[in-house]
Formats: C-alpha cells, structure tokens, sequence
C-alpha cells in the first residue's frame, strides 16, 4: 500500500526507522512482495479444453455411438477428444507463470538505515518510510523519494522504455510528471547504474509502480485467437448441418412407413457419419508441425493455437528498446577534425569500466558506449589508467552537466552537454552548435569532448561531438519492409523520448515520406497506454501481434492477440505473458513465423474442405441409398475405416505441405474472413455430389448383378480410391497438381501409395474379408474401382483449368 508524507513518515529520515515503527507499519503494508492473482484450478483448465462446439459435437458422437453399438467408433472418438484436451491442458498450464515471474525480479535483500544504524534486511520487510541506501549495481527495493544523490543514475528500460540510464536529482518534480521523467524518485526492480544515493520509501509491493503493472498484467485478457473463432464458427455450421440431416432424415423415414425408433436410430447414424472426427487431431498436428517448423527459426511457441496467429496478423506492435533496436547505446557518429583525438579524450574522462568482451561493461551506459568505440580504434582504457593516472576528479552533476578529469601528463579531459561547454572553450566551437542541432534532431544524445591545459575548467579547446543512440537492428530494417510488404502495418509503442522514437520510426522505415507518424509511433507511452493502444486496435477488427521487452510491456503482451517476447533481453514476466518467444531477439525471425502462420493456415482449410468432402460423399451415398429404398450401401465399419484411416492418412499428410511461394506476397486475410466461405462451401458440395454420384452409380450397377455383397465392396472400393487421389487436388484451390510440385510433399504420395496398398490387402487377408463383409474382387473390377476413383479428381483439376481460361 502507499503511504505518504503525514505520520508514517520518518520525523527524521536520516536516523531512519525504530525497529518497532517499522514492525508497525509492516503489520499495515504487509509484506514487499507483488501478490499472485489466484490461479485457476487444474480440473478447471482442463474442463476449460471441452468448451468448444466441435467437440462436444464429438462427445455426442461417441455417446450415441456407444448406444448405437458401435463400440470402435465411441472409442476412437473419445480418444481423439482425450488426447486434444490434454494438449490443451498442458500448454494453458505452462503460460499461467507470467505474475509469479514479477516476484524474481524484486531484490531479496536491501541496504537500509534503522534506529540510525545501517542494516541489511529481506526485501520483503522494507515498508514505507525506510531510508534505502543505494549505490551501483544495486536493485532497488522499492519505490523511493530521494533524499541525498551523488552522481545516481538508475536503468529503467524494463519498466518504462527509456533506453539511457536516468540521472536523478533530489530536487521535487511536477507531480504529474511521466514515469520515464521522475528524477527525484527510484522504483522497484530497476537497477542502479551509477553513483550513489538515499531515498525514503513512499510505496512497497503492489502499490509500487511494478505492482501497478502486475495489477495490469492480472486484469489483461488472451484473446480468443481467429483460428479458434473460425473452428467454432465452422463447428456451429456442422452443428446445424447435422441437425438438418436428421430432420431430412426423419421425415424421409416416417413418409415411408418406418418406425420411429428405426427413423430415430438411422437419423443419428448419418449425423454422426457427417461429423469429421479426425479434424481436433488434424488441427492440432497441424500446429504441433508449426511449433516444431518455427523452433528451427529460433521461434518458440507456448500456445498451440498461436502458431497460426501470426499469420492472420494485420498489425505488428511493437516495443522499441531492445527489439527494433539493439538495447545497448552506441557510439553512431562523430563531429571534429580528429575523430580518433574526440574518442582518446573521452575515454580518459570516464568512470566505467569496460567488460572483457569490449562491447559491455558496469557503469553508465553511455561511458560503456564511449569506451567501446574507443577500444574499437585501439584506444585502451587500461593503458590510459596505468600511464596517465588521474591526479583529480569532478563529478558529473545537474547542475553542472559536464564532468572532468585532471590526470598526470598536466591535461584536463572534460565531456558534457555541448552547450555548457562552448563558453568555457577557446577555440574548435566553430560550426559545433549547428552540427548539435543535426544531431539532436536525428534522435542522437550528443555530448561534448574538450581538453585544457590546466586544473581549471576555462580556456578549453573544444575537440568535437559524440553522438550517441541505441542503434536499429539492421535485420529489423529489412523485416519491417517485409512485413510492409505483405501488407502488415508495424506500430512503434515506446516510453522513449518523441524525437527519438520518431527518428528511430523513419530510419526502420515505419513511417515513410509524408506519411504521418502519430497513429505509428506512440512515444513515452506508460504500460496503461500500451496496453489501450492494443485494445484500440483490437477494437477496429484488427488481429494484433505485441512485442516487447521490459515489464512495462508484459500487460500489452497478455491482451494482444499475439504476444512476442524476447529470450535474451526481454525478462522473465514478458517470456511468461507471452505467446511466443524469439530466442534469437530478432525482430526478422517475426515475419519468418508470419510465413509459417500464414502456410498453416492454409493447410488446415485445405485439410477441412478435404475431409468435409469426403464426410459430404458418404452422407449422400447414405442418404441416397435410404431415399431411394435401396440396401446399405455401406457398413458402420466401411465408415469408420475410410474416416479414420483411409481419410485420416492424407490429411496429415496435407498439413504438411509447405507454405506457398506467395504467403508473403499477399495481404493479411481480412479478420471476418471465415475458415470456410463460399468457394469452399461450393467446392464441398460439388465434390461431394459427383463422389456420390460415382459411388452410388457403381453400387447399383454391383446390384443389378444380383449381388449385394459385391455392390456394397465395389461401392466401398470406389469411395476410398476417389478420396485417396482427391487429396491431389486438395493441395490447392486454384493450381493443379502438376504445378504445385509432387516432390514437395513426398509424404502424401506415400500415404495415397500405401493406402492403396491396404485397401487392396482388405480384400486378401481372410480374418478381414469376414470382418468387413467383403466379396473377392477379379482383376477387371478392381481396376474399374480405380479408375471409377480418378473421376472426382479429374473434374476438379479441369474446373480449376477452365476457371483460369476465363
């Protein structure tokens, strides 16, 4: 809870707490830890995996089937809702970890001041009014009103974006400052970069800004995403075909003088034949083959279903510290006659020190930066320490904005904000402040190098200007052109500095030529309004893709459709609020998953209007037969067996298929765009009619013959050769067969290869002729069977030629 200046706070901050006012008032604040949202119960997240009309549609199915007596398909049935149920399980399980990750962020032991002594204590004991005493590398305890600072400057880039270390300043700010500008205070969580500092505790746990977020992340919501809408949309409809067949059914039965229960019986029999009990197992392979294709792109996928959602993405927002850019600040230009002489200078008036691997450090971000393109031009730090040692120090502050060291060869190096140093210089400010200007307006965070030749700061010569930014990934250039491309809007959500994010925005190309920025770059944006610009955009139709970093993006993550994390830099809380996850922290690995979303997308509609059609085929063949008063053209068996089995092996051979040449050359599908609209719907019943028709011709042709038994093995033969080579044409809507390329999916030649095989090997093993009722087959009606079976699939390769002539 936050308590403010009134009688919680310290009478005298600097003795700091009694320990009996502060066991006091921890009994009032509790304990400084961020709360966990009570989490949902195992059996509730498991039952949460039925809520779809598909499968209770499915557990219909089984149950009737197991009334009906057909044992094998109850079972088969019920396993296929079992073992989709627990997938689901599992995954949801895994991604309820986000608020729990806010609790290792917090330091676990604090420096404070009680009953005027210094002690360290658990973090979690700190209350409001402690005196914290900080000093580099520490992490902060809790938020804190600064008392006393020395040179403090603190990273906060997880929690607001801003990508250089904050120098504070005790003196007050507006009350109504943004985050990212409170110079008198420190909060939780974030890290000290440099100095020294005394603070008093004004809030602790969840009333912490940290806890703000928390507070944020609980309420935030994961979208349903569009693949999981369209199922259902698709489901309903089959819902209510299934009805429709039932009452057709029905009403068929009852004119020709059948019972009721006979009616009521051979009714639900065809329903359930319409529902295709493979399509839960199919869809989930299918994103199970995209969580494995995305992982070989250092992709990693915590939700099934998101594996699909990137590829119906229309907006991309996205964080700017450390995933459109780099998050490590940089030396990017030089201003001076002698570069090499700016870098020297500056790198003799630093505090940091640079790390082993010469690109990082500890100390202020900006020194690191100005250290390492000093050691990139064999300047060595070290050298410099050990051969010119300093002989005096004057720090950086506020007031002053510039720093200064004297060391022993008599020279004095001194670095700061260019403006405070020209009156001090004598000669070399000539074109200076103009070239600032340039600078500062490009997004750059410029500073001033001079030397003197004594202990003062006056008579200075003015060497030239460092310009320093946390410099764009070069592939996230390229990626945001890509996804430009392919028709996806990029949005820059940010709580960095405006010019900055503007600058940034135009060199990745976000914003281009006279296009305007304020509906794509959103700068010192708070975690609320990250998270209003996400629901905004959600609110417009659009399906939204968040990436980020730091904490302040974690609630924008959850509500998104969605959410990206990054696996190096980003933090525990983005990884686990997060969708998916790029290992790489590459911005260009997102529009490679757009690919692979968009391709899974289009094999499960292919596989759906694959096995819709085959399930429309066999509720003709049925339903003709029943009308028209002729015997089962199939039995329970024959059904089971082409659903299943002979059905089943092609389509997961289809949702293998690669994505097309073109996925990135198409704009997003529109987000009302059903699974299955018209042309498809057209297709199914087209398909499905000359299948039957096929089927049923040979089936009464068989019985002419005077053999029902042969009828009904030719009719079954047929069926499952016409499904089998169906699956050719299945691969697309509008390309034949040919051009598509047999040798990108070896898999479906194999599986329809195969699956010929064993059709043909029902009619050899005896133990399966019993069981399945069928009649041997000469030589001449087996191949009529294949060809009878190439019928379908020719017709629908010739449509897709003659639509192409128009």
């Amino acid at each position: 809870m936050l308590l403010v200046a009134g009688s919680l706070l310290s009478t005298a901050p600097t003795l700091g707490l009694t320990g009996d006012e502060a066991r006091r008032r921890f009994a009032v604040s509790g304990a400084n830890e961020i709360r966990r949202a009570p989490r949902p119960s195992r059996v509730k997240m498991l039952l949460g995996q039925l809520a779809s009309p598909l499968i209770w549609l499915l557990l219909v199915a089984a149950a009737v089937s197991g009334a009906l007596g057909e044992i094998a398909d109850a079972i088969a049935i019920a396993f296929i809702v079992i073992v989709n149920a627990l997938v689901g399980f599992f995954q949801e399980h895994r991604a309820e970890n986000a608020l729990e990750a806010l609790r290792t962020l917090t330091a676990p032991r604090a420096r404070v001041r009680r009953d005027g002594r210094q002690a360290v204590i658990a973090a979690a004991e700190v209350v409001p009014g402690d005196i914290l005493l900080l000093e580099a590398g520490d992490v902060v305890a809790a938020d804190a009103r600064l008392l006393e600072a020395n040179r403090l400057s603190t990273n906060e880039a997880a929690l607001t974006g801003e990508s250089a270390a904050v120098e504070k300043d005790p003196r007050p700010t507006a009350a109504d400052a943004p985050l990212a500008e409170r110079r008198d205070a420190v909060f939780l969580a974030t890290s000290v970069a440099t100095g020294t500092g005394v603070a008093e505790v004004t809030a602790t746990g969840m009333a912490t800004e940290l806890g703000r977020v928390a507070n944020l992340l609980a309420t935030a919501e994961h979208a349903t995403t569009p693949l999981q809408q369209r199922l259902a949309r698709v489901s309903k409809t089959l819902l209510l075909l299934c009805l429709g067949i039932v009452a057709v059914t029905a009403v068929v039965g009852l004119a020709r003088g059948r019972s009721p229960m006979d009616v009521f019986m051979s009714a639900v029999s065809l329903a359930v034949a319409a529902v295709p009990e493979g399509l839960p197992a199919i869809v989930t392979i299918a994103l199970a083959i995209g969580v494995q294709r995305m992982s070989e792109r250092n992709v990693l996928i915590r939700r099934l279903p998101a594996v699909e959602t990137l590829g119906s993405a229309t907006v991309i927002c996205t964080d700017k510290t450390g995933t459109l850019t780099t998050g490590v600040m940089t030396v990017r230009e030089l201003w001076g006659p002698d570069h090499h002489g700016v870098l020297a200078a500056a790198a003799a008036c630093c505090d940091a020190e640079l790390a082993d691997d010469r690109r990082t450090g500890t100390g202020d971000p900006t020194e690191i930066a100005l250290l390492a393109a000093a050691a990139e031009r064999g300047i060595d730090r070290d050298a410099i320490e050990r051969e010119r040692p300093r002989r005096a120090v004057t720090p950086f502050d506020t007031d002053r904005k510039r720093m200064s060291i004297a060391r022993a060869d008599g020279v004095l190096y001194v670095k700061g904000a260019p403006e405070v140093l020209y009156p001090l210089c004598r000669s070399g400010t000539e074109g200076a402040a103009e070239a600032n200007a340039e600078m500062a307006a490009r997004g750059l965070r410029v500073l001033g190098v001079a030397t003197g030749a004594g202990p003062e700061e006056s008579d200075l010569r003015f060497l030239g200007l460092v310009g320093i930014a946390d410099p764009p990934r070069s592939e996230a250039i390229e990626a945001v052109a890509a996804a430009r491309a392919a028709g996806i809007r990029t949005v820059m959500i940010t709580g960095d500095h405006p010019v900055t994010a503007n600058a940034i925005a135009r060199e990745l190309g976000i914003v281009r030529g006279g296009e305007d920025a304020a509906d794509r770059v959103h700068a010192r944006a708070t975690p609320e309004q990250k998270l209003a610009i996400v629901k905004t955009w959600k609110q417009r139709g659009a399906i939204v893709a968040m990436t980020g970093d730091g904490v302040n993006d974690a609630p924008a993550l959850r509500e998104a459709h969605i959410g990206i994390a990054m696996g190096k830099t980003g933090t525990e809380v983005t990884r686990e609020a997060s969708d998916m996850v790029l290992a790489d922290d590459n911005f260009a690995s997102i529009v490679a998953a757009v690919r692979e979303g968009r391709g899974i997308f289009d094999n499960i509609r292919k596989t759906l209007v694959y096995l819709l059609t085959g399930n429309t085929a066999e509720l003709l063949v049925m339903l003709g037969a029943g009308v028209a008063g002729l015997p089962l053209p199939l039995l329970p068996l024959h059904l089971l067996w082409i659903n299943l089995v002979t059905d089943g092996f092609p389509a997961l051979a289809l949702v293998m298929d690669p994505p097309d040449s073109d996925a990135l050359r198409r704009p997003p599908r529109p987000p009302a765009e059903p699974m299955l609209g018209r042309p498809e719907w057209k297709g199914i019943v087209a398909a499905g009619i000359l299948e039957a028709a096929v089927v049923l011709g040979v089936f009464v042709w068989g019985l002419r013959a005077g053999d029902v038994g042969l009828a009904r093995g030719m009719a079954f033969d047929t069926l499952v050769m016409s499904e089998l080579f169906r699956a050719f044409a299945a691969r697309s809507p509008t390309r034949l067969f040919g051009q598509v390329g047999v040798f990108t999916n070896l898999r479906l030649v194999g599986v329809v290869f195969a699956s010929v095989l064993l059709q043909f090997g029902l009619h050899q093993i005896p133990v399966l002729v019993g069981l399945f009722q069928l009649p041997d087959l000469s030589a001449a009606r087996w191949a009529l069977a294949l060809l009878l079976g190439l019928v379908p699939v020719s017709a629908i390769e010739l449509a897709k030629l003659a639509r192409r002539s128009r």
